[in-house]
C-alpha cells in the first residue's frame, strides 16, 4: 500500500509569548522570557511563585459569555487556536467536507481548574453534593477535541491523546498516520494545557520538579545552564492543520511544510526521571529518522525537550550525541522552553510550530538564560545560546518526553513537490 504524503497547511497558537502565531514567533526570535509572578491566584505561600502565563487573554473576545462559562480554560485556549488554524488553512464551513476532517487533540492534565474549583466548593459546604452540571464535561481532557469538532462542524475521526508532556507530539503522530492511511483528508491536531493553579503549582512543587528562583523569574528557565534548578510552568495551546498532499494540491492550499516522520518509545525506567543514558530518547529519535527514511545528516535543527531539570538536560544531550555521531556538532540545538516555560501537554505542538517556522525562515530560536557552562555537557555542541542564529534548515526534529517514560518525536521538512 502506498502511503499518502502529509503536509501542514495551517497553524494556530496561543502561548506566554503571544496570542497568535506571529506574536509567538516574534517573541521566540527576540529571546523574550514569558515568565513572571503568578496572577491567576495568590501564590505568596508557595515555594514557586512565578510561571509563564498567557497574557491579555479574555475568552469573551472569542466566544460569548455563556459558552465561556461552560468550558475550562484549557478548552477555551484550544478553541481560540482552532479558529486561527482554520483561517490560516483557508478552511471554513462552506468549503469543507465535514465527514473527511477530523480532530486528534490532547491535554496532559485537562480541566484542573474546574476540578479544583468544584472540589473546594464541596469541601466548604455542609456536605450536601452541589456540583455544577458542566463539571465533568469541563474537566475531561478529551472535551477539547470534541468542542473543536462542534465549533467547526468536523465529523471525521475525533479523539484525545494523553501522554503527559509528550501528548501533543503523540497527537500529531496519530493524525499523521490516519492521513497516511487515507482515513481522512484533513486533521486538526495538537494540544492544550492550563494548570497554573494552586493544585498544579503545589503538586509539582511537592515533586521538587520546578525552579524556585523567585527573586528572578525571567531567568529561571535555564536549559543546559550549570545552575538550572527545575522547569518553569507554562500554559499554551497549539494546533497544526495536517492534510494529505493530494487534497491540499486539489484545493490549491498554501503548503507550509511536510511532516517527514514520527517516532514513539518508552523509557520503562522511572515514573518521573529520564533514563540516565537517554535510552528512550535515543530510540525515539532513531525511530523517527527511520520512519522518515532520513539519515542523521539530513537534520539541521533539534528543538529539544530541554526542560531545565538537572537530569533531563544531560540525558537528552547524551542521546543526541549517540544518534547523530559527528554530525551532532553540525546541528543547531535549542530549547524554546527557556522562553515559553514547560507547557506540558501543549509543549509538543508549540515546539513543532517553532521547528516549522525555522524551516521556513532559516532562523533558529535561541536557548536564553545561559550564564554558566555545565561541565557535564559537551561544550562543542551548538545550543544556540542567548541569540538567534541563521542557517538553512532543510529538516528539524522536535523531542518531547513525558512522565511515565513516554517519548515522542516528530520531524518536519521543507516541502518539495
Amino acid at each position: 500500500m502506498e502511503l499518502n504524503r502529509v503536509v501542514v497547511t495551517g497553524m494556530g497558537a496561543i502561548t506566554p509569548l503571544g496570542n497568535n502565531i506571529p506574536a509567538y514567533w516574534e517573541g521566540l526570535i527576540n529571546g523574550v522570557s514569558g515568565a513572571d509572578y503568578i496572577t491567576q491566584f495568590d501564590a505568596s505561600k508557595f515555594k514557586t511563585r512565578f510561571a509563564c502565563e498567557i497574557k491579555g487573554f479574555e475568552p469573551t473576545d472569542f466566544m460569548d459569555k455563556k459558552e465561556a462559562r461552560k468550558v475550562d480554560r484549557f478548552t477555551q485556549l484550544s478553541l481560540v487556536t482552532s479558529d486561527e488554524a482554520m483561517n490560516d488553512a483557508g478552511l471554513h464551513k462552506d468549503n469543507i467536507n465535514p465527514d473527511r476532517i477530523g480532530v486528534v487533540f490532547g491535554s496532559g492534565i485537562g480541566g484542573m481548574q474546574s476540578f479544583q474549583s468544584e472540589v473546594l466548593n464541596f469541601a466548604r459546604g455542609d456536605g450536601t453534593p452541589r456540583f455544577n452540571p458542566f463539571f465533568i464535561p469541563k474537566m475531561i481532557l478529551d472535551i477539547a477535541a470534541g468542542q473543536i469538532s462542534m465549533r467547526h462542524n468536523l465529523r471525521g475521526p475525533n479523539f484525545a491523546v494523553v501522554s503527559a508532556c509528550a501528548t501533543s507530539t503523540h497527537a500529531i503522530m496519530e493524525a499523521y498516520n490516519l492521513l497516511r492511511l487515507g482515513q481522512a483528508d484533513i486533521i486538526l491536531t495538537g494540544g492544550t494545557e492550563a494548570v497554573i493553579t494552586e493544585a498544579g503549582i503545589g503538586g509539582f512543587n511537592a515533586m521538587k520538579a520546578m525552579s524556585e528562583r523567585n527573586d528572578d523569574p525571567k531567568t529561571a528557565s535555564r536549559p543546559y545552564d550549570k545552575d538550572r534548578d527545575g522547569f518553569v510552568m507554562g500554559e499554551a495551546s497549539g494546533i497544526l492543520v495536517l492534510e494529505t498532499l493530494k487534497h491540499a494540491q486539489e484545493r490549491n492550499a498554501n503548503i507550509i511544510c511536510e511532516i517527514a516522520g514520527c517516532g514513539a518509545t518508552a523509557d520503562a525506567f522511572h515514573i518521573t526521571a529520564p533514563h540516565p543514558e537517554g535510552l528512550g530518547a535515543l530510540n525515539v529519535m532513531r525511530a523517527a529518522l527511520k520512519d522518515a527514511g532520513m539519515a542523521p545528516e539530513d537534520i539541521d535543527y533539534i528543538n529539544t525537550h530541554g526542560t531545565s531539570t538537572p537530569l533531563g538536560d544531560v540525558s537528552e544531550e547524551k542521546a543526541i550525541k549517540q544518534v547523530f555521531g559527528n554530525h551532532a556538532y553540525n546541528l543547531n540545538i535549542s530549547s524554546t522552553k527557556s522562553m515559553t516555560g514547560h507547557c506540558l501537554g501543549a509543549a509538543g505542538a508549540v515546539e513543532a510550530i517553532a521547528c516549522i517556522k525555522s524551516v521556513n525562515t532559516g532562523i533558529i530560536p535561541p536557548t536564553i538564560n545561559h550564564f554558566t557552562d555545565d561541565p557535564e555537557l559537551d561544550p562543542k555542541l551548538n545550543f544556540t545560546f542567548n541569540k538567534i542564529q541563521h542557517r538553512e534548515v532543510r529538516a528539524a526534529l522536535s523531542n518531547t518526553f513525558g512522565f511515565g517514560g513516554h517519548n515522542a518525536c516528530v520531524i518536519v521538512k521543507k516541502f518539495v513537490a
